[in-house]
Protein backbone atom coordinates (compact mmCIF):
# COMPACT_ATOMS: atom_id res chain seq x y z
CA UNK A 1 0.00 0.00 0.00
CA UNK A 2 1.86 3.25 -0.79
CA UNK A 3 2.60 5.58 1.52
CA UNK A 4 0.80 9.24 1.88
CA UNK A 5 4.13 10.74 2.41
CA UNK A 6 5.39 9.25 -0.66
CA UNK A 7 2.84 8.47 -3.51
CA UNK A 8 5.37 6.30 -5.14
CA UNK A 9 6.22 7.91 -8.85
CA UNK A 10 3.20 10.23 -8.54
CA UNK A 11 3.40 13.83 -7.72
CA UNK A 12 -0.57 14.20 -6.83
CA UNK A 13 -0.84 14.62 -3.08
CA UNK A 14 -3.34 11.77 -1.64
CA UNK A 15 -4.52 14.56 0.84
CA UNK A 16 -5.33 16.89 -1.68
CA UNK A 17 -7.29 14.66 -3.41
CA UNK A 18 -9.13 13.85 -0.76
CA UNK A 19 -10.24 17.28 -0.10
CA UNK A 20 -11.20 17.72 -3.24
CA UNK A 21 -13.35 14.28 -3.45
CA UNK A 22 -14.95 16.27 -0.17
CA UNK A 23 -15.25 19.73 -1.00
CA UNK A 24 -17.95 21.83 0.18
CA UNK A 25 -20.23 23.02 2.95
CA UNK A 26 -22.73 19.60 2.23
CA UNK A 27 -20.33 16.88 0.76
CA UNK A 28 -18.95 15.37 4.21
CA UNK A 29 -22.59 15.64 6.15
CA UNK A 30 -24.06 13.97 3.29
CA UNK A 31 -21.50 11.36 3.46
CA UNK A 32 -21.66 10.93 6.92
CA UNK A 33 -25.25 10.56 7.16
CA UNK A 34 -25.09 7.70 5.11
CA UNK A 35 -22.84 5.89 6.44
CA UNK A 36 -24.48 6.13 10.06
CA UNK A 37 -27.47 5.11 8.87
CA UNK A 38 -25.77 1.96 7.10
CA UNK A 39 -28.70 1.09 4.50
CA UNK A 40 -31.57 2.67 2.18
CA UNK A 41 -32.65 6.14 2.94
CA UNK A 42 -34.85 7.97 0.45
CA UNK A 43 -33.93 11.35 -0.63
CA UNK A 44 -37.04 13.34 0.70
CA UNK A 45 -36.07 11.67 4.13
CA UNK A 46 -32.65 12.96 3.56
CA UNK A 47 -32.74 16.23 2.91
CA UNK A 48 -34.97 16.34 6.22
CA UNK A 49 -32.15 15.27 7.93
CA UNK A 50 -29.71 17.67 6.82
CA UNK A 51 -32.13 20.65 6.60
CA UNK A 52 -31.13 23.60 5.90
CA UNK A 53 -29.32 22.13 2.47
CA UNK A 54 -31.22 22.57 -0.81
CA UNK A 55 -32.95 20.54 -3.02
CA UNK A 56 -30.26 21.27 -5.87
CA UNK A 57 -27.35 20.84 -3.42
CA UNK A 58 -28.19 17.41 -1.87
CA UNK A 59 -28.95 16.35 -6.05
CA UNK A 60 -25.75 17.84 -6.87
CA UNK A 61 -23.79 16.20 -4.34
CA UNK A 62 -25.62 12.82 -4.86
CA UNK A 63 -25.23 12.73 -8.40
CA UNK A 64 -21.45 13.66 -7.96
CA UNK A 65 -21.45 10.71 -5.20
CA UNK A 66 -22.71 8.07 -7.54
CA UNK A 67 -20.69 8.50 -10.20
CA UNK A 68 -17.75 8.66 -8.16
CA UNK A 69 -18.62 5.08 -7.07
CA UNK A 70 -19.85 6.34 -3.11
CA UNK A 71 -23.42 5.85 -3.35
CA UNK A 72 -25.76 3.83 -4.99
CA UNK A 73 -29.03 5.70 -6.19
CA UNK A 74 -32.21 2.25 -6.64
CA UNK A 75 -35.18 3.82 -8.16
CA UNK A 76 -38.19 1.39 -7.58
CA UNK A 77 -40.98 0.84 -10.31
CA UNK A 78 -44.01 2.16 -8.58
CA UNK A 79 -46.37 5.14 -7.80
CA UNK A 80 -45.49 7.17 -6.97
CA UNK A 81 -41.61 6.63 -7.74
CA UNK A 82 -39.68 5.23 -4.50
CA UNK A 83 -36.05 6.35 -5.13
CA UNK A 84 -33.31 5.33 -2.27
CA UNK A 85 -29.99 6.15 -1.64
CA UNK A 86 -27.22 4.11 -0.14
CA UNK A 87 -23.45 4.30 0.65
CA UNK A 88 -21.20 1.60 -1.15
CA UNK A 89 -18.93 -0.39 0.40
CA UNK A 90 -16.26 1.94 -1.28
CA UNK A 91 -18.14 4.59 0.61
CA UNK A 92 -18.16 2.95 3.52
CA UNK A 93 -14.34 2.98 4.02
CA UNK A 94 -14.68 7.16 4.61
CA UNK A 95 -15.73 6.06 8.09
CA UNK A 96 -12.32 5.56 9.90
CA UNK A 97 -11.09 8.92 8.07
CA UNK A 98 -14.14 10.79 9.38
CA UNK A 99 -13.89 9.57 12.88
CA UNK A 100 -10.36 10.34 13.00
CA UNK A 101 -10.74 13.91 11.60
CA UNK A 102 -14.08 14.41 14.42
CA UNK A 103 -11.98 12.67 17.50
CA UNK A 104 -8.96 14.94 16.39
CA UNK A 105 -11.47 18.29 16.03
CA UNK A 106 -13.31 16.87 19.58
CA UNK A 107 -9.48 17.08 21.17
CA UNK A 108 -8.20 19.91 19.09
CA UNK A 109 -10.76 22.44 17.65
CA UNK A 110 -10.73 24.72 20.60
CA UNK A 111 -7.01 25.10 20.16
CA UNK A 112 -7.71 26.47 16.06
CA UNK A 113 -8.35 29.97 15.69
CA UNK A 114 -11.62 31.50 14.77
CA UNK A 115 -10.68 33.33 11.11
CA UNK A 116 -13.21 36.41 12.03
CA UNK A 117 -11.17 36.62 15.29
CA UNK A 118 -9.37 40.13 16.00
CA UNK A 119 -5.93 38.33 16.64
CA UNK A 120 -5.93 37.79 12.61
CA UNK A 121 -7.03 40.82 11.23
CA UNK A 122 -4.65 43.63 10.21
CA UNK A 123 -5.34 47.49 10.01
CA UNK A 124 -3.26 49.16 7.76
Amino acid sequence: MPSPTSPEGSQRCPITDFVTLITGKWATPILYKLILRGGPVRYSDLLRALAPITQKELTRHLKQFEVQGLVRRTVHPEMPPKVEYEITELGKTLKDPFDRLAVWMLTHGHEVRNPNSKELSTKT
